[in-house]
């Protein structure tokens, strides 16, 4: 039953030459390819041939001997358009690659089925021997993106891989702020994912743009502010040409952004800056301090009264304010914390009435009216406190003072 079949499958596709080539059996393989009936190029069922298998695992010995075979295809895709060089690279066999390479019919630049070179596979995992040996190569391009626009230079920033942003960042024909389709830079791309190192490599570069925004209009330092990555933020505001004020597509800054994750920290640094406005709302009309006190950060809200310039009065479009909101929550520490402000009016209302008293009372935050009624809050009759909170009540006590 194809017992003498040099080239039968097993049961998962695999030949006899295909599972020397994978174990690096090379007695095996230099037998099976002197047979006249043999195949060396059949791939299993998943595209991959033994040329494959051997460039994945590294068996150099196996790939020198089916290299030397004109009847292998030495730049054969599999079903995820991965060649024996894409195997290759992907696991940093930094001799394979070159055997690959010096093959006539090698592409070195092509692509698999998500746009992913070589040289992009290199760059992303880090093998700076690797991204250094296709650069040699004229055919190959530093720049290429692959089907999400992330280039080379990209995908090493993101990944913080310093070694391969220094190789890539030497060549002249690198684009230091190609975007990916998310409008990420490599610099936006090294802020999102905290890699100190490469930002510091990018921002020595006088060609890259700090304030380049994303497709949310989100600069290097709000990704850096949103995610709490301190030293990022530090390495970003010491180039001067960096706008620390500079919103997103939804008027988010870096300061309210940290504040509404409550990133102390980097609040803090973002004060330290004269030029920082601790005001600036979004397009609902919400303050760092509002975003502080609408998520429960207290000690984000701490810090930002310390400035005597921050308004915590200052309403959303709805009129509510940092306060009111904090009543919403029921977060009684910063009721009290915004309440020792002397500036503080726990009376304003919202844009239909209601106070902050009146909405802690109608979501039943006992600990939050107290809080308020001591702070002397209850400037209204219990009647009109109701109505706020509860249309009906108003016409209930109102039917009970006509019928007493």
């Amino acid at each position: 039953m194809g017992g003498g079949d040099i080239n039968y499958e097993d049961s998962m596709g695999d030949t006899p030459l295909g599972w020397a080539a994978g174990n690096g059996h090379e007695a095996v393989v230099k037998l099976l390819l002197g047979r006249a009936d043999i195949n060396p190029d059949k791939p299993g069922e998943d595209g991959w041939t033994p040329l494959m298998l051997a460039a994945c695992y590294g068996h150099e010995g196996v790939v020198k001997m089916l290299l030397g075979r004109e009847d292998v295809n030495p730049d054969k895709s599999d079903e995820d358009g991965q060649t024996p060089l894409l195997l290759a690279t992907h696991k940093g066999r930094e001799r394979v690659v070159e055997m690959l390479l010096g093959r006539d019919g090698v592409n070195p630049d092509k692509s698999d089925n998500e746009g992913e070179t070589p040289l992009g596979c290199a760059a992303r995992l880090g093998h700076a021997g690797v991204v250094e040996t296709l650069l040699r190569r004229d055919e190959v391009n530093p720049d290429k993106p692959d089907n999400d626009g992330t280039t080379p230079l990209c995908w090493a920033a993101y990944n913080g891989n310093e070694a391969v942003v220094k190789i890539l960042l030497g060549r002249d024909d690198v684009n230091s702020n190609k975007p990916d389709h998310g409008g990420k830079t490599p610099l936006g791309a090294a802020a999102f994912r905290g890699h100190k190192g490469v930002a510091k490599i990018l921002l020595g570069r006088g060609d890259v743009d700090p304030n380049e925004p994303g497709a949310g209009g989100q600069t290097p330092l709000f990704w850096a502010a949103f995610r709490g990555y301190e030293g990022v933020v530090k390495i970003l505001l010491g180039r001067g040409d960096v706008n620390p004020n500079k919103p997103d597509n939804t008027g988010q800054t870096p300061l309210s952004c940290a504040a509404q994750k409550g990133r102390a920290g980097v609040v803090e640094i973002l004060l330290g800056r004269d030029d920082v406005n601790p005001n600036y709302s979004n397009e609902d009309g919400q303050t760092p301090l509002y975003c502080a006190a609408e998520n429960g950060h207290a000690g984000v809200v701490e810090i930002l009264l310390g400035r005597n310039d921050v308004n915590p009065n200052y309403p959303d479009q709805d009129g509510k304010t940092p306060l009111f909101r904090a009543a919403y929550r029921g977060y009684e520490g910063i009721v009290k914390i915004l309440l020792g402000r002397d500036d503080i009016d726990p009376h304003k209302p919202d844009n239909w009435g209601q106070t902050p008293l009146s909405c802690a009372a109608e979501y039943e935050h006992a600990g939050v009216v107290e809080i308020l009624y001591s702070a002397g809050a209850m400037s209204t009759p219990a009647s009109q406190m109701m109505a706020e909170c509860h249309p009906r009540g108003l016409l209930q006590v109102g039917t009970a003072t006509r019928e007493s």
